[in-house]
């Protein structure tokens, strides 16, 4: 341990001589990034750079709070397990590499957030201006005018009018949206404009409010899922870090000195590891349940 923190010690000195007058941790921080950009796949990129332009990225100190707290909490929990350094090392190097994960995940969920907002914002305001001009594609040229659309959606609905203008038609433009954004209210209305174009309805104003009224409804239910959701999530957390602690009872329960007699046994240690991975692999799957698919329908 002296000798793991004699190179720890080490390194910060070496960092300060080398980088006098600039920020040890911006420096830090910027090795992190070109990392990132380096290895981390296009997707993780994409999100993560529209998450920085909603202002909703973390800063370096909360990753860096984040990669202390989940190593501080592994390297106790996994020392108090099994009583060894080494053993607890490498778990909190573990715990620390899970981070860009996380970072990932919650990216995933703030884009996610993000696209189905626009998607409400398009098809509302494509409804209302197709019950003035009752042509999809100058509703479109509409919501585009308006400014309230942002990439990546806004471009994708330029690409929509370009594609019916040089088709004639808008069945190979709506097949692209909604192969790009397959939820229900994207295909129903869209279902809806080309009845309406090809077979010439004369009465759409009802269709058009019924369909305005479903996405009020879908949106207000998806809103009261993301509640629900965090709440669960808080739960779901607390409930993760007791199954930690359940196995701590046992030593409790035991006394320390026959805890330790029993840790010299091979499937004692293997039980134990099989605990902390597979609660582990636990809580990550409820992460990647609580940051996918928001506003999934």
């Amino acid at each position: 341990m002296e000798l793991i923190l004699l190179l720890v010690i080490t390194i910060f000195v070496m960092l300060y001589r080398n980088y006098k007058g600039q920020n040890v941790g911006r420096f830090i921080n910027d090795q992190v990034a070109v990392l990132y950009d380096k290895f981390a796949p296009y997707s993780f990129k994409k999100v993560r750079e529209k998450t920085k332009e909603l202002g909703q990225e973390l800063s370096p100190k909360e990753y860096l709070l984040q990669a202390v707290f989940l190593g501080g909490f592994a390297g106790v929990i996994s020392y108090l397990y099994f009583y060894n350094l080494v053993t607890s090392i490498i778990y909190v190097v573990a715990a620390v590499a899970v981070v860009p994960y996380l970072s990932f995940l919650r990216c995933k969920r703030v884009y996610s957030e993000f696209i189905f907002e626009q998607i409400q914002v398009y098809t509302s305001n494509t409804i209302m201006e197709f019950a003035t001009t009752q042509s999809f594609v100058k509703s479109l040229e509409g919501v585009r005018e308006s400014g309230l659309l942002d990439d990546p959606v806004a471009g994708d609905v330029d690409r929509v009018i370009e594609l019916a203008y040089k088709n004639g038609s808008i069945d190979e433009a709506v097949e692209f949206f909604n192969r790009l954004y397959p939820y229900y209210i994207v295909k129903n209305m869209h279902q809806l404009f080309l009845q309406i174009t090809k077979e010439g309805a004369q009465n759409s104003a009802d269709s058009l409010e019924q369909m305005q009224l479903d996405i009020d409804t879908l949106v207000e239910g998806v809103y009261r899922d993301r509640i629900d959701r965090a709440n669960f999530h808080k739960k779901f957390l607390q409930f993760g870090i007791m199954l930690y602690v359940l196995a701590l009872l046992v030593q409790y329960l035991l006394g320390r000195e026959s805890y330790i007699i029993m840790l010299n046994k091979w499937y004692v240690r293997l039980l134990l590891h099989a605990i902390l991975i597979i609660n582990s692999y636990f809580l990550l799957n409820g992460e990647k349940y609580y940051n996918e698919n928001v506003g999934a329908e």
